[in-house]
């Protein structure tokens, strides 16, 4: 297929990913499927929102960036998440932490902190993360703790530890799928000559959602074969050890509700949300909820016990936040504050713990805990 003449108003790095990607579209015969679409946007080497070096995580538009995370709205949230990550290696006599895209290095380095003032027993911190502009972020960043951390690019074939991934998941490539009158189609991308460049073109598929959605409303949801099929591969080449995930998501029955008719997918550029994402390609972040019963499932499935699912903000102060606050500042505790309040982080992102060849009763799950809900 031919591939359209891109604007030239469009310029520098984003015309050039604009550029990739409508190739990817030419040589497939015209369609991607989302989850292609959404990897080559946010991932690919030099050009994808991930792979570019620009600011992505701050307070405020002001200084370039799109979003805050816990890590770096708190460093309580380490101190806390560093309580069940001692008890985890103590649980499963390992000495490994193995972290999934680390981000500016914020939560590293409070998780580092955090073993040596207790004394845990850390023999190294490996960082698995497919961006190689927030890995020099990190090396800067985790400098002073010399060669007790270590880079990877990909999984070894074995491993052991404690695995903790914090708004990961979210960050894999979904698949949307969308019903209309009645019928089942997988949502994808194809090119246009004119703008906007990229549009929504459906097919029909065999794909459905794991579970059925009442009604005969036009519905678009997304599903996660890529983030199950991550905790399928934990569950291979994790020896022995355990593994927490924090993210923002909802159990099956929630996510495929029948009035979440449009699905979860969103954009965040400059702290500001929209849900359209084949506009300002490679400029802004795509993403879309955990279905927390599917990766549960996953891991399951594939040989690991499920310690616990939780709100954020009941895994937080299991872990003794209330305790950490009392001996923080008046900005740090009203900042620690919003990672548990309800209306803010502490309800919606939720917390799921696994463990191969070890179970025990996890901290972070001693009350609240909602696997009954999975």
């Amino acid at each position: 297929m031919p591939v359209p003449s891109i604007p030239a108003a469009d310029s520098s790095a984003a015309s050039e990913l604009t550029q990739h990607i409508a190739r990817a579209i030419g040589d497939a015969g015209g369609w991607l499927p989302f989850d292609r679409f959404m990897h080559l946007a946010l991932y690919q080497p030099g050009l994808g929102y991930y792979a570019r070096r620009s600011p992505k995580f701050g307070w405020f538009a002001e200084d370039g960036s799109d979003f805050v995370t816990a890590p770096e709205l708190s460093s309580l949230f380490g101190a806390a998440l560093a309580r069940q990550v001692s008890e985890a290696l103590q649980a499963t006599q390992t000495d490994e932490i193995w972290e999934f895209g680390a981000g500016s290095g914020a939560l590293a380095e409070q998780l580092l902190r955090a073993a040596e003032q207790s004394e845990t027993a850390v023999r190294r911190y490996t960082i698995v993360d497919v961006s190689g502009a927030l890995r020099g972020l990190q090396q800067q960043r985790l400098a002073p703790f010399g060669d007790r951390v270590r880079w990877a690019e990909a999984l070894p074939d074995a491993m052991s530890g404690v695995i903790v991934g914090n708004e990961v998941l979210d960050a894999m490539p979904v698949k949307l799928l969308a019903r209309r009158d009645g019928a089942w189609f997988e949502r994808g991308v194809s090119l246009q000559a004119a703008e906007p460049l990229f549009f929504w073109a459906d097919r029909p598929t065999a794909l459905r959602p794991p579970i059925g959605i009442e009604g005969g409303d036009d519905y678009v949801t997304e599903i996660h074969p890529q983030a199950e099929a991550f905790m399928r591969t934990i569950a291979e080449r994790l020896q022995h050890g355990a593994a927490f995930f924090i993210d923002y998501g909802f159990p099956e029955a929630e996510y495929y509700h029948a009035q979440r008719a449009s699905g979860t997918l969103v954009c965040h550029h400059a702290h500001r949300m929209d849900d359209n994402p084949l506009a300002d390609v490679g400029q802004k972040d795509i993403t879309a909820h955990v279905d927390f019963t599917g990766i549960a499932l996953a891991a399951q499935d594939a040989g690991l016990t499920v310690l616990g699912y939780t709100s954020q903000g009941r895994f937080l102060l299991n872990c003794g936040l209330s305790e950490l606050m009392q001996n923080a500042s008046i900005a740090e505790r009203s900042r620690a504050l919003k990672l548990v309040n309800e209306h803010e982080m502490g309800e919606l992102f939720k917390v799921i713990g696994v463990a191969a060849q070890a179970e025990w009763d996890a901290c972070g799950f001693i009350t609240g805990d909602r696997i009954h809900r999975l």
